[in-house]
């Protein structure tokens, strides 16, 4: 059994005792008792010399609380003329009128905060035979009655019962308790643009850019020295610019015949459902690609121990593709690399499919959200390579399935794009999008022997057969391609275009080898088929699930903080406080707002965190579903909850310079940090996506931080950075052009 123990106050002179006896100083005392059998039958009481607890009168013992399953606590404050206090634990029956039992031994003395005598257990004898050990804990401390008082209004503000304890986590329609007419009786009288502010210059505007322009630049030096204009000239009279020939040559671009690459390939049972695919045999060609699932645990024979041991270090370069994540990502990417093959720690996604398929739009937005989960994420788009190679005045015909040339010309710059990818992947990178058509086995045998031994390929086909989306998407693509620049017949260009499609029909071989998944009329999201197969480990599961909920229905996301609330006038951070007279305003301001913006859009719901701040400021909107996310609180802050910046400066400097220097990682103590949020944000963000309807999202600022970044694809470390400033709409429209921002601010 434990010791019973006990905390001194500091020591001090006798006459800087009685200076604090003058200044009215008192003794905050707390007496804990620790019992793991101790049920809840027998209630710990206190009862000793002075009125406060009971004047030895056992009736009038005070009781202790439940601080945990095996702790009970009893706190009180000693006025300075009983500073002296003997007292003695005792255990009432809780149901029953049974005598109550006291400890044994002498009483306890404490005086002017000190415990007098040996410290020791609390001996209660329950019968004869049985005898009940608690360790016993006894802390006092000198305090001022205006530290007292203080205490006492931070009680009183900050733990009142919660004025939302009412309201279901999900209503329908539901209607505020204050009349209509108070509810818009401060409305929006001028037009909402009145109140649209500009975005920042790094806001969600992606919807502005055509995708392919933000995909990654070519490092090789060809790149360099060809002028787009000699370059498309040497490759229209089927020749080769001088100055590419030595990158051409060192690189030996090799196009096995596909026949040959599976000729002696087996037939396995693939992890798709009801399907089965060509299955290399690994020890009998070492030379063929073997394909694996990422992070499967096959463990590769090797010729000794100590080989197969160095296999499974995190080497320097391992470590580098651990991903800036904590949770779930984090512990999935560090099983990966301990079990998976080397290979298998870089992860090239291969885009398949004809054109204006959405290609290029579903790489831009899995680019966005690998990055935003925490994985060092590129988007590498080979047409972006072919207009700066070869130049823009490509007609259809280059495109033909049968003319050498320019298959020559676009296999070299799909090397090219491949060789950039792999050696970034090897600096460090973790995920590559290799965005092209891909559209015949000989180029994806090709990428296959590029990256065999290098990294792991998953081919991503994307198949749409509604022509109405198809059509749409090929005038979008006419309207934003550099291919198309100097075009000024729009119709013409469009003309040229299906004939560049109707070239990679002819050819077009759709996927069926290696580790695929297929979207098949996913786009418009309303169904269609997603097929996998040879799928494996946490990073490709997350990608099938995000592809599984996304769709480029039109849809406004408002994202909002609550209106002002009563501990943001008092600099505090965290706790649950209420509105203060603006954020009320605010909170009607907002109903007016959603009122008019979202009017004819009657599918669509309001999203809170179950803080009372954010749901009253939703409490006035009418007419919607509301319902309440926990993933959507604030950042937990831990022990410096309900604390100032300049206290916690103050008192925990240690902790306020750790936040100073790195606030996406540093977490507050029994808290969250920004990685942590980003974590419990991810099945919000998924749901985000796969909403078709609007959604008002009121929540807070560190977590609207964490979302606005993912539609802004801004980096990790400048989320906790990011301004999200009250009494502020930031409207994200999606659609099938990207992301735009649009900004309305109600008030000040």
């Amino acid at each position: 059994m434990g010791t019973g123990t006990s905390t001194h106050s500091d020591s001090s002179s006798h006459g800087e005792e009685e200076s604090e006896d003058q200044a009215g100083g008192q003794l905050h005392v707390s007496l804990k008792m620790e019992n793991h059998k101790l049920n809840g039958e027998l209630i710990p009481h206190i009862f000793g010399s002075v009125p406060l607890v009971g004047s030895w009168d056992s009736s009038k013992a005070r009781s202790m609380e439940r601080e945990s399953t095996s702790m009970w606590e009893l706190s009180f404050v000693v006025p300075p003329n009983h500073e002296i206090v003997h007292f003695k634990f005792l255990l009432k029956p809780k149901f029953s009128s049974t005598p109550c039992i006291v400890e044994e031994g002498t009483n306890r003395m404490l005086t002017r905060g000190s415990l007098q005598g040996d410290a020791r257990l609390a001996l209660f004898r329950l019968n004869a035979d049985d005898v009940l050990e608690c360790r016993v804990f006894v802390k006092a401390d000198r305090v001022s009655p205006f530290d007292l008082a203080a205490s006492w209004r931070a009680y009183q503000e900050n733990l009142q019962p919660s004025t939302v304890r009412g309201i279901p986590d999900v209503s329908i329609n539901s209607v505020p308790e204050t009349s209509i007419e108070n509810v818009f009786s401060t409305s929006l009288e001028l037009d909402l643009e009145h109140y649209v502010i500009p975005s920042p210059a790094n806001s969600a505007n992606s919807g502005l850019v055509y995708a392919a322009n933000l995909a990654e630049t070519p490092r090789s030096r060809a790149f360099c020295t060809d002028s787009p204009g000699s370059a498309s000239r040497a490759f229209k009279t089927g020749g080769v610019s001088n100055d590419g020939t030595a990158a051409i040559k060192a690189m030996e671009v090799f196009l096995p015949d596909p026949l040959k690459v599976h000729s002696h390939a087996g037939m396995g049972e693939s992890k798709s459902v009801g399907t089965i695919s060509p299955l290399q045999e690994q020890e009998s060609h070492r030379s063929l690609l073997v394909d694996r699932g990422v992070g499967s645990p096959r463990l590769v024979k090797s010729i000794s121990a100590s080989t197969f041991a160095n296999d499974l270090k995190l080497e320097s370069e391992s470590k580098k593709a651990i991903p800036a994540a904590a949770g779930a990502v984090a512990a999935a990417a560090v099983a990966d690399q301990m079990l998976g093959l080397k290979e298998d720690r870089h992860l090239a996604i291969v885009l398949v499919g004809l054109p204006a398929r959405g290609k290029t739009f579903t790489a831009a937005k899995l680019t966005r959200y690998l990055r935003w989960l925490g994985h060092d994420t590129k988007h590498f788009n080979v047409g972006k390579y072919r207009r700066l190679k070869l130049g823009t005045n490509q007609s259809a015909d280059f495109f033909r399935g049968d003319n050498p040339n320019g298959l020559e010309a676009r296999n070299e710059v799909a090397a090219l794009a491949m060789e950039d990818m792999i050696s970034w992947m090897h600096e460090g990178g973790q995920v590559g999008i290799f965005d092209a058509t891909n559209s015949t086995r000989q180029r994806r045998s090709m990428l296959m022997q590029l990256a065999e031994g290098r990294c792991k390929i998953i081919f991503l086909e994307t198949i749409c057969n509604d022509e109405r989306i198809i059509e749409r998407n090929i005038r979008l693509k006419v309207q934003q391609s550099p291919d198309y620049a100097e075009e000024t017949d729009f119709e013409a260009g469009c003309r040229d275009f299906r004939h560049r499609l109707a070239n990679y029909e002819k050819v077009y071989e759709p996927v069926e080898e290696g580790s695929y998944i297929k979207m098949i009329d996913m786009v418009s999201g309303h169904g269609g088929q997603i097929q996998v197969n040879n799928i494996s480990g946490y990073l490709p599961g997350r990608i099938v699930f995000f592809l599984v909920n996304t769709h480029l229905t039109p849809r406004p996301i408002l994202l909002t903080r609550h209106g002002e609330s009563r501990d943001n006038v008092r600099g505090r951070i965290g706790g649950d406080s209420v509105l203060s007279d603006a954020g009320e305003l605010y909170a009607k301001k907002l109903a007016n707002f959603v009122e008019k913006r979202l009017k004819s859009e009657r599918a669509a719901s309001i999203w809170t965190s179950t803080l009372q701040r954010s749901i009253l400021t939703a409490n006035h909107i009418v007419g919607f579903p509301k319902i309440q996310w926990r993933s959507l609180d604030e950042i937990n802050s831990g022990v410096c909850d309900g604390m100032t910046y300049e206290e916690i400066k103050k008192n925990m400097p240690d902790e306020y310079e750790s936040r100073e220097k790195d606030k996406l990682w540093y977490r507050y103590p029994r808290g969250e940090s920004y990685l942590d949020v980003i974590q419990r944000l991810e099945p919000v963000l998924i749901e985000l996506e796969r909403q078709r309807a609007p959604v008002v999202v009121v929540s807070h600022q560190a977590v609207l931080r964490a979302l606005y970044a993912y539609f802004a694809d801004r980096p990790l470390k400048e989320i906790p950075h990011i301004e999200m400033p009250l009494h502020t709409i930031i409207e994200i429209q999606m659609g099938v052009t990207g992301v735009r921002e649009k900004r309305y601010k109600l008030m000040d």
